[in-house]
């Protein structure tokens, strides 16, 4: 079997064959040929029916590439209409639901949330008059007590599905915070261990063995993500971070910042206080003349845009440090383990 991650999928690229699902910053390129297209709509499908959505169902889909679209045409086979909006607008995505009298909304657990609050807080609308029937979370970390919470506010059955991280197609689902995932299909979800090329039972990093996969069926996919149990996943481990349903490539942060003169060393911040997840990234430069420099703090923001479309605020420390030092990923939602899988108990 071939041990595969992010960074080896991304370098696949070059060869790789049939729609090749890229995620906005290209940090990996998932291949499907055209029966691997049908294998995954048809499991996305059918993770919507477990949760309860059928013909009479309208669905919405508020996620973004590659995802949405392949969420919303697997919605289209097991609903009776589907449509993907993706991500970005809340009012946009209020406009849509109202204007498709969708019964069934798909998105990210801190999208929904954030939802949830815009609709009290900013637009004073009651969540009931939305009429939703279903609410299928996916791409994300949940916050504790976010699918019972989202529950109580619709009044809508609210359940999550895990999806692979690389082609945004479900694998397993549950309807309740303290069930185990329940698969879609045996053998392609499994645990490893986190410092071996091996699979085990119980705790570890989840893996997919795609075994009909038309050209990955040998191969088994490091995912990043850590379950206990075989409960959905509440930490990440390895080189990306998951920030707002995006991966972050810590390796290619570094790099970028490594070609701005006088950048000595960095400190990336995560946290979720209110809905969402914020980023910052705070720089020490090496010389005193560079902390007031406008110039250098776009040219580091520049640098940032175009590695992800996460919204990273750059702070500049005030304090220089002529000792360059690695840079340093503060978690303070406590979900990245660690970037060295070997150093993690």
């Amino acid at each position: 079997m071939r041990w595969l991650t992010r960074d080896d999928l991304a370098a696949a690229g070059r060869t790789a064959t049939g729609l090749l699902l890229v995620p906005s910053d290209a940090s990996s390129v998932f291949p499907l040929a055209s029966d691997d297209r049908t294998a995954a709509a048809g499991l996305t499908g059918a993770a919507l029916q477990a949760v309860g959505v059928g013909e009479r169902d309208r669905v919405v889909v508020a996620l973004s590439e590659p995802a949405g679209p392949l969420w919303a045409t697997a919605a289209a086979d097991v609903a009776g209409a589907a449509a993907s909006v993706g991500p970005r607008g809340r009012m946009r995505l209020h406009h849509a639901l109202t204007m498709l009298k969708a019964t069934t909304l798909v998105a990210t657990p801190t999208g929904a949330m954030d939802f949830l609050a815009r609709l009290h807080l900013e637009f004073l609308l009651d969540p009931l008059d939305l009429g939703l029937r279903h609410i299928v979370l996916t791409g994300e970390i949940a916050s504790k007590r976010t699918l019972a919470h989202l529950a109580g506010e619709f009044e809508a059955s609210v359940s999550e599905v895990y999806a692979s991280p690389f082609s945004g197609g479900a694998l397993a689902w549950r309807t309740a915070e303290d069930q185990p995932l329940t698969p879609l299909v045996d053998g392609v979800l499994q645990v490893a261990a986190l410092a071996k090329d091996e699979l085990v039972e119980g705790d570890g990093e989840l893996v997919i063995t795609p075994y009909v996969h038309s050209s990955l069926g040998d191969a088994v996919l490091r995912t990043g993500q850590v379950t206990r149990g075989f409960h959905a996943p509440a930490h990440t481990v390895g080189e990306d971070v998951l920030v707002r349903g995006v991966w972050l490539s810590l390796p290619r942060l570094e790099k970028a910042l490594a070609k701005i003169d006088g950048v000595s060393t960095w400190e990336l911040t995560i946290s979720r206080q209110g809905t969402l997840d914020a980023a910052v990234l705070t720089v020490t430069f090496a010389r005193e003349s560079l902390v007031g420099n406008p110039m250098w703090r776009s040219r580091i923001q520049q640098a940032i845009r175009a590695l992800t479309p996460i919204s990273i605020e750059v702070e500049i420390a005030q304090e220089v440090s002529e000792t360059s030092a690695p840079g340093v990923l503060n978690d303070l939602r406590g979900h990245h383990l660690g970037r060295d899988r070997a150093l993690i108990a």
